[in-house]
């Protein structure tokens, strides 16, 4: 038995009009399947195949936790992640991958989705990882702002409000030229 033959849905074989699946996902379905975004976590997934004769309607409910590293200081933090997801799939000749539609080939009539559930995690994970303010490990924090280009009071030197506040001195000065009508 493979490392994710649990994911596999037989497509061709389903008889009943609709199924429904729990997976556990823990750090040994992350580390198997070596994705570069996360490789820890604990998260629930229920997935529910409707079978509406020439295409399967799979939707994924996804509720759980993931560990990532901070994008400032790059130790670990916990994110709370929570996702529905909606995938069709129909058989056909060859695979293909039509948007939100998936194909798959009728002589296979399987899909595994142990990637879809990863790459649907992944997809629920915010852009910026960074931990709260205060809770960044010091010693990284402090040697990322002793390099840094702002040398700030607080910890918060890299936030959006901030860098909006920021003005470049080259558009700065701009302010003071006076432009002359003509009459």
């Amino acid at each position: 038995m493979g490392r994710f033959d649990k994911y596999r849905i037989d497509l061709k074989g389903m008889r009943q009009s609709s199924l429904q699946m729990e997976y556990d996902l823990d750090n040994t379905f992350f580390a198997d399947i070596d994705g570069q975004e996360f490789q820890k976590g604990a998260v629930k997934a229920i997935v529910t195949v409707k079978n509406n004769r020439e295409v399967f309607d799979f939707t994924f409910t996804i509720k759980g936790t993931v560990v990532v590293p901070c994008d400032r200081c790059l130790d670990e933090m916990e994110i709370d992640i929570e996702a529905d997801n909606l995938l069709k799939v129909k058989l056909g000749e060859t695979y293909a991958d039509e948007g939100e539609t998936v194909v798959i080939p009728e002589s296979e009539g399987e899909i595994n989705l142990a990637w879809y559930l990863y790459e649907f995690i992944a997809l629920a994970l915010p852009t910026k990882h960074i931990h709260a303010p205060g809770k960044c490990n010091a010693d990284m924090f402090n040697k990322l702002k002793k390099h840094s280009r702002r040398n700030e009071e607080d910890e918060s030197f890299d936030t959006d409000e901030q860098q909006e506040r920021e003005i470049d001195p080259r558009w700065e000065s701009l302010k003071n030229l006076q432009i002359e009508e003509d009459n």
